[in-house]
């Protein structure tokens, strides 16, 4: 029986509750533990509430900083996208969150975690994976797979029976969650497949809609494969961030609506804005493409899908992600340079990319005279690589 849990807090209606389930429930005192990731909330009125509603201790960290320069950045030197088009904005945040339980599990002596996820979802996979890893021998407690509630009526009931303060006790149209790198949205009206996005559900960016009618010109430097400035500006990865979302979003860039295969076997629709993201995934690219080596390029595009999947299931912390994570940082060294992007209603486009560390030699692209390049050698290569194929044919005449 667990004695003193972490819990992964939010201040929402589900980790509300649980606070008051774990102390009835195990009779333990509850630590709770919000991480400040770039949401936008009060997280002092989140800590105050924490502690009103049972907690023996609130604990609140600005993460920020950490997120994206040691979570965020070598998922986007990787160009990770999941299932070709997710950018993994929930996915990667809650390993970060984990560890910083199991971090305060050990200050503060706990035999135990918690969080609020559900046990249809994939965050539960993703923080108990990143909890087992780091602590092998910690308790780990997930109320939904437990308790008896079986509707967010039913929690909104046990609160008011408890004189806990939750959120609007209307039905929220869907649910939400956001940081720094991204919002997503899911459930309720969203629940069905072929139903367009109501008009006004946007956060972090415009409509392309309403996004000006002209375009911008903007300018990434990268560093190593990391973004380190914009527009002759170098900034900190937080304030980065923070300018380009503000860019992004305000012409109208960042947003796709997908369904995707949950690690669960669930198939789920989701809407998700990313913002900053979008723009330095198509930049990052962009110079990789005059960097890298067409072969070692080939041979790192390969391994994306496997390494998106490790991020989306929950294996930040697995050996085989930190494998990948050396093989792709090991090709970073020449990602130096910068990218030209025009941004115009919902587009981001490249027009121009360049790097002291180049491959490219206009020389050797040009169609006019140049000595680099014989051109009749093109016929035996060709020749030698069509052998296969003319034997084949051969044997089957």
């Amino acid at each position: 029986m667990a004695k003193k849990v972490v819990l992964a807090y939010s201040g929402g209606l589900d980790t509300s509750i649980v606070i008051k389930w774990l102390i009835e429930t195990y009779n333990a005192e509850v630590i709770a533990f919000c991480a400040d990731l770039g949401q936008g909330e009060d997280l002092n009125a989140i800590k105050e509430k924490a502690v009103k509603t049972g907690a023996s201790k609130a604990y609140v960290e600005d993460l920020r900083d950490e997120f994206v320069k040691d979570y965020i950045f070598p998922m986007l030197r990787a160009n990770a996208i999941y299932e070709g088009t997710y950018m993994l904005g929930t996915s990667i945040a809650r390993p970060l969150i984990a560890k910083k339980q199991i971090d305060i599990a050990i200050k503060e002596n706990a035999d135990a975690v918690a969080h609020g996820a559900t046990g249809k979802g994939n965050d539960q996979v993703r923080f108990e994976l990143t909890y087992y890893a780091l602590k092998p021998d910690i308790t780990v407690i997930s109320p939904w797979r437990e308790w008896s509630f079986d509707s967010r009526q039913s929690l909104i009931e046990y609160a008011e029976k408890h004189g806990i303060p939750v959120p609007a006790t209307k039905e929220k149209p869907y649910s939400t969650d956001r940081n720094i790198f991204h919002i997503s949205y899911e459930g309720g009206i969203l629940e069905d497949p072929w139903s367009e996005p109501p008009i006004d559900m946007y956060t972090m960016m415009v409509s392309p809609e309403k996004a000006p009618d002209k375009h911008i010109y903007i300018y990434i430097h990268y560093e190593k494969g990391n973004p380190v400035g914009i527009n002759g500006e170098f900034l900190s990865p937080v304030d980065l961030f923070e300018r380009l979302n503000k860019l992004a979003g305000d012409n109208g860039i960042g947003r796709i609506d997908i369904v995707e295969n949950r690690y669960v076997g669930i198939k789920s629709r989701g809407v998700y804005e990313t913002p900053a993201g979008t723009v330095l995934h198509i930049a990052h690219r962009a110079l990789e493409s005059i960097t890298l080596d067409r072969e070692v390029l080939h041979l790192r595009d390969s391994l994306i899908p496997k390494y998106a999947e490790l991020i989306y299931y929950g294996y930040w912390f697995s050996p085989e992600r930190e494998m990948l994570q050396t093989a792709i940082d090991s090709i970073q060294k020449n990602v130096t340079g910068t990218v030209r992007l025009k941004l115009y209603k919902g587009n981001c486009i490249v027009v121009g990319r360049k790097s002291p560390k180049s491959l490219y030699h206009p020389e050797l692209a040009t169609f006019e005279a140049e000595k680099v390049y014989n051109q009749k050698d093109a016929e035996g290569f060709i020749k030698l690589n069509a052998l296969r194929l003319k034997v084949k044919k051969i044997l089957e005449s």
